[in-house]
């Protein structure tokens, strides 16, 4: 997909665009040519109107100068209004829900005079009824005939919204498919070589040891008001416990402050019976807790600085890490070495660029660094998002054998079927507060989704 939006130059081959043969050196080489792409992660300015996130870099102008925004304006609402899109153009964007978000990307795209549409994972944090606006939409912008490339690891997705699947393995194509010819395990099996993984657990591993205990737990805003509000649970020893929300309800906040990122009100935070409420993140981490943050990217590792490095951050002050005051630059090869081959890393080396490596095995090369150390509490925000099917199923099967061994998890999720699977206690948050607590067992994700939108909070 990089190399169709012009981020990559290909080594060898030909793209052609309505039949001509093109070469792009640049997203503006692509964009020209009538190709838009929506990231899995979204390239919006939050302090910025949706208005001013659609026209930036394509500012329109009035004789050559002043910025034309009763123009800009006009065009949004005709595409938004053509389309059935629904962007408002004087919001914020901090304002927006995920959703929104999402529309407000697709619509930047198409002001641009896109024709051809590139979606990377655009369902990854959407829950179910988000999901069926958005095909809503793409389905009114087929009808207007512009084409789209919609890549997803949700294989039921895919079967409801593609007219043609192309299956790629290990960047080879290996089929090209109807989707009325085609089943969800068909489709598993032609990309990873086995059926369809499943998130669920059977067996419980839950002890009556609590390892973390949160009481009354508060954040709030620079002006007093609360997004996360009187926030209590425990994760006992062995307890995955899932948080199910739609983003933006407070989920990152209880998070950061747990790991001691995010100032906090809070009557009791114990870690296996240790009062953590006034300690350093970094004591946090060497006390036991290990964190998979929601995104990799700007929490989870140094995109300029080789995988060993990656290796050692947030573990600076634990073998094998350190040989006293000093970085053991052996051990922490070593120990990569040893990540890679055991959580299947896919890399040239353990020197090479964190960002070379795909999103999925960067997730990979996270979740094995979490995961040494023998962490007490293990804190899961949305650990297979964006990963592909095979990675998927290897970091349930690695959550699950540190669950049997006693590991505590709270695990975040916006994969409902990963949080009904996974989970042995299921709660839901809804602006900032707990809602509701679902009994993983007998509940289904379309239930779930409401209970977390507002509509069905006794669930």
């Amino acid at each position: 997909m990089k190399i169709l939006y012009g981020m990559q130059r290909p080594d060898e081959g030909e793209i052609r665009v309505d039949g001509s043969p093109v070469g792009f050196h640049t997203p503006a080489d692509a964009i020209s040519a009538g190709i838009g792409m929506v990231h899995q992660h979204f390239m919006l300015a939050d302090n910025l109107t949706v208005l001013e996130n659609v026209v930036l870099g394509s500012e329109p102008r009035r004789g050559g100068v002043a910025l034309d925004f009763a123009a800009a304006r006009r065009k949004i609402k005709d595409i938004s209004d053509a389309y059935g899109l629904g962007v408002r153009p004087d919001v914020p964007v901090e304002e927006l829900g995920v959703g929104d978000r999402q529309r407000v990307e697709i619509l930047k795209v198409l002001y641009r005079g896109a024709r051809i549409l590139i979606l990377d994972e655009p369902t990854a944090v959407l829950v179910p009824h988000e999901v069926d606006e958005l095909f809503d939409n793409l389905r009114g912008l087929v009808r207007e005939g512009l084409t789209i490339l919609f890549i997803s690891h949700k294989l039921d997705e895919v079967l409801r919204v593609a007219d043609a699947i192309t299956v790629i393995r290990r960047g080879t194509t290996v089929a090209t498919v109807d989707p009325k010819d085609v089943t969800s395990r068909k489709l598993a099996e032609l990309m990873v070589g086995s059926a369809l993984p499943s998130p669920e657990t059977r067996e419980s591993t839950v002890t009556d040891v609590v390892a973390l205990s949160v009481r009354d737990l508060t954040v709030r805003t620079g002006d007093g008001r609360p997004v996360v509000e009187n926030v209590s649970f425990d994760i006992r020893k062995g307890e995955v416990l899932g948080i199910a929300g739609v983003e933006g309800n407070g989920q990152a906040e209880l998070v950061e402050a747990i790991m001691g990122m995010r100032p906090c009100e809070v009557a009791a935070l114990t870690l296996g019976g240790a009062d953590i409420s006034q300690w350093p993140t970094l004591r946090r981490r060497a006390g036991g807790i290990g964190y998979i943050p929601e995104d990799r990217h700007r929490h989870g590792l140094l995109l300029e600085s080789p995988l060993w490095e990656n290796r050692i951050l947030g573990h600076q002050t634990r073998r094998p890490n350190v040989r006293g005051p000093w970085i053991d630059r052996a051990g922490a090869r070593a120990d990569t070495r040893r990540i890679v081959e055991d959580y299947d890393v896919r890399t040239p080396g353990i020197d090479v660029d964190a960002a070379a490596l795909s999103g999925g095995n960067q997730q990979k090369l996270i979740v094995g660094r979490e995961m040494s150390g023998d962490p007490v509490l293990l804190i899961a925000s949305h650990p297979t998002r964006g990963v592909d099917i095979g990675a998927q199923a290897a970091i349930w099967d690695h959550l699950r054998t540190a669950r049997a061994a006693g590991l505590a998890v709270l695990l975040i999720s916006a994969d409902l079927d990963e949080l009904i699977g996974l989970s042995d206690t299921l709660k839901v948050i809804l602006r900032g507060r707990i809602v509701a607590d679902v009994d993983p067992a007998n509940v289904t994700p379309e239930q779930l989704g409401s209970a977390m939108t507002g509509a069905g909070e006794g669930v």
